[in-house]
């Protein structure tokens, strides 16, 4: 008789609809994300069911295969096999005769290389145990939640999303838990930004990596808890980014909502903030051909900016002269490849990238590429390819999946130009690159 799998079951009831924030997973919406899951990462078509789901519950189905557990986990959010109830049902138990061990031993290790990935991989099956939750909080936990999120911040601007994500949403997923606890009214705020902190770096993580489903769901959760603290500074951050991965995935219209929302109450903002919600309206207006509205948002920002005192605003330490340059430069780069042609742009872009310093590697390349790309439409071929050349140098040691998107942009913006000396050699680069991510 089946044994009911308990733990796959709690995994899909923790698990929110997409279509109902307010209730579960069911089994056939769960059978769809997978389907989708594969056909997305693996090019397999499948048709699971709500009935396939019910049998692994009903532990009809004790292990589904290797892509269907991957699929699992990553829409159920959890990082194990074990966390499902699949572990020892997945694996195949050998009993070895009686040997001499020492001899095993030696005669084992002429092939580890070629066994490591299997047997290494399950050694962390049995590892998932899950740090307890605190019934009281403090200070001291809100510290960590927000080191959190510092540490993970700067891991992402420096080498992208790749690596720290999911490390990243198993902090969230913690850390939420401790909206629950006990805390003293007087630092309720404050646990609740840091909460919304981490949930919004693990958003752009997540934003990152295009995983964009879960990075709107992460956002949302951030505005939640910035809007519980009444921290309009977090509020105003959270948003920017909600606005820009609207215009990323071709939705500008909700990214204008987005940031006109984030400006409602614009005197609550700091001039960084508002030169910041400028700049992502001059991104949604140039995505939308609004030119002249686009031209205007960016001459607003500037003056929010200049307004900016870096002594006396934190929010300048996120938003500085470089990072200034690059979204107005990235906004009026944007007009420029529509056939506006916007002599700022590449004067702006150049200003940002030679201002980031080493903890920004991702946004200096993102804008180098930029700039290649806009030069390659607008200016010179030659100085393209070379700009394009140091981007995907720089590239080399980040995991990024929009820096992926945007170095297709860069080879389609070469075409018209590969006969020319170099640039035939640039786009077989960018292949290259592409194909390695």
């Amino acid at each position: 008789m089946a044994t009911p799998n308990h733990r796959f079951t709690q995994a899909r009831h923790r698990t929110a609809s997409p279509t109902r924030p307010d209730e579960c997973l069911s089994r056939q919406e769960l059978a769809e994300l997978v389907n989708d899951y594969l056909w997305r990462h693996h090019q397999q078509r499948v048709e699971l069911d709500t009935n396939y789901i019910g049998k692994i519950e009903r532990g009809v189905i004790q292990c589904p295969n290797r892509r269907y557990r991957e699929a699992l986990r990553h829409i159920l959010g959890v990082p194990t096999d074990t966390a499902l109830g699949f572990t020892t049902r997945c694996r195949t138990v050998v009993r070895l005769p009686h040997v001499d061990r020492k001899q095993f031993l030696k005669t084992t290790a002429l092939t580890a290389g070629t066994l490591a990935l299997g047997p290494l991989a399950t050694l962390l099956d049995d590892t998932g145990h899950p740090t307890p939750t605190p019934s009281r909080i403090g200070a001291t936990e809100i510290d960590q939640i927000r080191t959190a999120a510092n540490t993970f911040q700067a891991w992402d601007h420096a080498y992208g999303s790749g690596v720290a994500r999911e490390a990243a949403l198993a902090q969230l997923r913690w850390s939420v838990q401790l909206l629950d606890a006990t805390c003293p009214d007087h630092l309720r705020a404050d646990l609740y930004s840091s909460v919304a902190y981490l949930a919004k770096t693990a958003g752009f993580m997540s934003f990152d990596a295009c995983h964009h489903d879960e990075a709107h769901k992460l956002f949302r959760l951030a505005l939640t808890c910035a809007e519980e603290a009444d921290n309009w500074d977090m509020r105003a951050w959270v948003l920017a980014n909600m606005t820009r991965q609207a215009v990323w995935i071709g939705k500008p219209e909700d990214g204008l909502t987005y940031s006109e929302y984030a400006l409602v109450r614009a005197d609550r903002l700091s001039p960084a903030q508002q030169a910041l919600m400028q700049t992502v309206r001059a991104r949604v207006f140039a995505a939308t051909h609004r030119v002249e509205d686009a031209k205007t948002a960016v001459g607003l920002a500037d003056e929010h900016f200049a307004r900016t005192e870096p002594d006396d605003e934190p929010s300048t330490a996120f938003y500085d002269a470089a990072q200034h340059a690059g979204h107005t430069g990235t906004a009026l780069a944007e007009l420029a490849r529509n056939g506006h042609h916007t002599p700022e742009a590449t004067a702006r872009l150049s200003t940002a990238i030679s201002g980031y310093g080493p903890n920004c590697a991702r946004t200096k390349v993102l804008n180098e590429i930029t700039l290649a790309a806009t030069t390659f439409t607008t200016g010179d071929p030659h100085e393209a390819t070379t700009i394009g050349n140091t981007a995907l140098s720089h590239a080399d040691t980040l995991r990024s999946r929009r820096a992926t998107d945007v170095l297709r942009d860069l080879h389609r913006s070469a075409t018209r130009h590969a006969d020319l000396p170099g640039v035939a050699e640039l786009q077989h680069r960018i292949n290259t690159a592409v194909i390695a991510t």
